[in-house]
């Protein structure tokens, strides 16, 4: 396994500042923010498309520094029912298969997006019940008619880039939310589509990571994993549930807020979801991705960093000695 950090973090920090505090860390790879909701703070896919000499330049950095790029982050809505919106996302994630095959890099981390529930629709409908029925036929709609043949074609249009990992974020709001809905869209387009596996999104929808990891770890469906926490109050979810649209700053009265790993969850959760990886043949990266409201960028990012060294399992276990 390998310590990433999702860039956005230090999206007022130079590029070249960026990777070199990183690799100060003792941080291996970068998951570099090329467009969508990361931004383009350090890297716009579009502008390497355009001048591949960009590429060349960051492959020196990252050599200079004994870093490299473990996937591209690209996280958007491109099935999104206003057409403008949907020809945004999709122009970065255009982009983002050439950058991919110019820094020969294979995984390009994003979301699932989430339609309408007609084709007039304005704005996205996340289903989350199955009655009444009118529900189902917005889910039919938005799985058949949309979603299912909008991947089919990314995914070609991917391969033709080297891209051979599409790793989607679980995220609620979007149709992929959790190891369900990734394996019914997996099952549909075929193995390029998996796991950016987020414990941070599972913890309050209810799921455990670690039967999670073991459910996808038998597809071979883990792609990529983000190292993200999440504290639920139990008072206010004795109260309200989960299902909170209040504001991330409300942090006292929220039902559960991200915070860095360790600060959600112990050493002993963060051990059992990383000896859960490794079990199931997960070798690749374990990326920060540092979203907590009670700490300052570098502050939460350093935190995770050293909870992480700790954590990580580097090496391969070898022969069984003691047997």
């Amino acid at each position: 396994m390998e310590l990433s950090v999702m860039s956005p973090v230090l999206g007022g920090t130079p590029l070249k500042e960026s990777i070199e505090y990183l690799a100060s860390l003792g941080v291996d790879s970068i998951e570099l923010g090329v467009g969508g909701y990361p931004g383009k703070a350090h890297a716009d896919a579009m502008e390497y498309a355009k001048d591949p000499s960009k590429a060349k330049e960051l492959k020196e950095l990252l050599k200079a520094n004994n870093m490299k790029i473990s996937a591209l982050a690209c996280h958007g809505n491109p099935v999104h029912p206003t057409k403008e919106e949907a020809m945004k996302y999709q122009a970065d994630m255009d982009a983002a298969y050439i950058m991919a095959e110019q820094m020969e890099i294979d995984t390009i981390v994003g979301f699932s997006g989430c339609p309408g529930d007609c084709e007039s629709s304005k704005n996205p409908n996340w289903v989350t019940c199955a009655w009444p029925n009118e529900y189902l036929d917005i889910l039919k709609y938005q799985w058949e008619d949309v979603l299912i043949p909008y991947w089919m074609e990314e995914v070609k249009k991917a391969n033709k880039h080297g891209v051979k990992k599409i790793a989607f974020e679980m995220h609620p709001g979007f149709c992929v939310y959790n190891p369900s809905t990734l394996m019914k869209l997996r099952n549909a387009v075929g193995e390029t589509i998996g796991a950016n596996f987020d414990p941070s999104h599972l913890f309050w929808q209810g799921i455990d990571p670690v039967e999670a990891i073991k459910y996808l770890g038998k597809e071979n469906a883990i792609y990529h994993f983000h190292a993200k926490d999440t504290k639920i109050d139990d008072a206010n979810t004795k109260v309200n549930g989960v299902l909170d649209t209040g504001s991330y700053g409300d942090i006292l009265n929220r039902s559960w807020v991200f915070r860095t790993v360790g600060y959600g969850h112990d050493a002993s959760v963060w051990n059992d979801i990383i000896s859960t990886l490794k079990a199931v043949g997960y070798d690749g990266c374990i990326s920060i991705e540092h979203e907590d409201g009670l700490m300052s960028s570098r502050e939460g990012l350093e935190k995770a960093v050293e909870f992480l060294k700790k954590v990580i399992i580097y090496q391969n276990p070898g022969e069984m000695w003691w047997v």
